[in-house]
């Protein structure tokens, strides 16, 4: 059976992708149940800080944790807040790449300790686990090329952080370190399960039994870092340079820069017939689409 007619895309393969992109509950900020409420209203009581979101024109959107007084350690407000941020991104139709930073030179130094002692029951612990869990594979998982700019420390659940991201850049003074061994902890926020497939099995132990510091040296190495801004930049400048790596890879038209990253995080997370049959059903929103038939017209392929 034909994908579809020349330049007229079938119809049903949208309603096919919402198998895997809009009917599974952890892509979509409509689902909950009385567990996260529950949880919510505990991390509400724990405020300070925040997450600032800042759109931009040329498709690129910039998330910067910001709550310097604590090394922008998450309060637990920040915490629903991320979720919230995560909610607009995925409705932004227009994204294509998206740079996740923190303020006043430095990433992210984990949970703030105050919402850590008030969550120390096994129970409170699990739920607001479930619920970061949850909101760092839906900001994994959004049709947006993402990368993490780490200058500074990235901490615990910071360093956590910038493994649900596509991508990490470090400037050459920072440092990631999953310390969660010092506190008498395992990552919680997926962390763990993340890092091993960013690093392979036998590093991730490494750097979770030995609270390794990772410098960029290290970082390139065994793979947990991409590239290094090799000047000791001004904040402003390393989000410029952030910016200009992260515009090789959202170049062009945002339906088919979405596209790629939906189908490699189909590739990434499905078995391999459901991944074929997502991969066929993303082929067909972009074919014969505007980016094709241009391309198509300017003969692009053989230039």
């Amino acid at each position: 059976m034909a994908l579809c007619a020349a330049g007229r895309p079938l119809q049903n393969t949208r309603n096919a992708l919402g198998r895997f992109f809009k009917q599974s509950s952890v892509f979509s900020s409509n689902t909950s149940n009385p567990q996260e409420e529950e949880i919510r209203q505990k991390l509400r009581q724990f405020s300070g800080g925040s997450i600032d979101l800042q759109k931009q024109e040329s498709g690129i959107a910039v998330m910067t944790v910001n709550n310097p007084a604590l090394m922008n350690a998450f309060s637990g407000s920040m915490m629903i807040e991320l979720e919230e941020r995560v909610s607009e991104l995925e409705t932004w139709t227009e994204g294509k790449g998206l740079i996740v930073k923190g303020s006043a030179g430095t990433f992210c130094s984990g949970s703030d300790l105050n919402a850590v002692r008030a969550t120390s029951k096994p129970e409170d612990g699990m739920k607001m686990c479930m619920f970061m869990q949850k909101t760092l594979t839906r900001l994994l998982r959004l049709p947006l090329i993402s990368v993490a700019l780490v200058e500074g420390k990235a901490l615990g659940g910071g360093a956590e952080l910038t493994t649900a991201c596509d991508f990490r850049l470090m400037t050459s003074d920072a440092v990631i370190q999953f310390v969660h061994k010092h506190m008498g902890l395992v990552p919680g926020w997926g962390g763990a399960a993340r890092l091993v497939r960013i690093v392979g099995s036998q590093n991730a132990l490494q750097l979770l039994a030995g609270a390794k510091k990772v410098d960029p040296q290290l970082g390139r190495q065994i793979g947990l870092v991409d590239e290094v801004l090799s000047l000791s930049l001004a904040s402003e400048n390393s989000l410029m340079e952030a910016e200009k790596w992260l515009s090789q890879f959202t170049k062009g038209s945002a339906p088919v820069i979405r596209a790629v990253k939906k189908v490699v995080v189909s590739g990434r997370e499905l078995p391999l017939e459901e991944a074929l049959r997502t991969e066929k059903d993303i082929f067909g929103t972009v074919w014969g689409g505007p980016a094709n038939l241009e391309a198509l017209a300017r003969k692009t392929k053989h230039k």
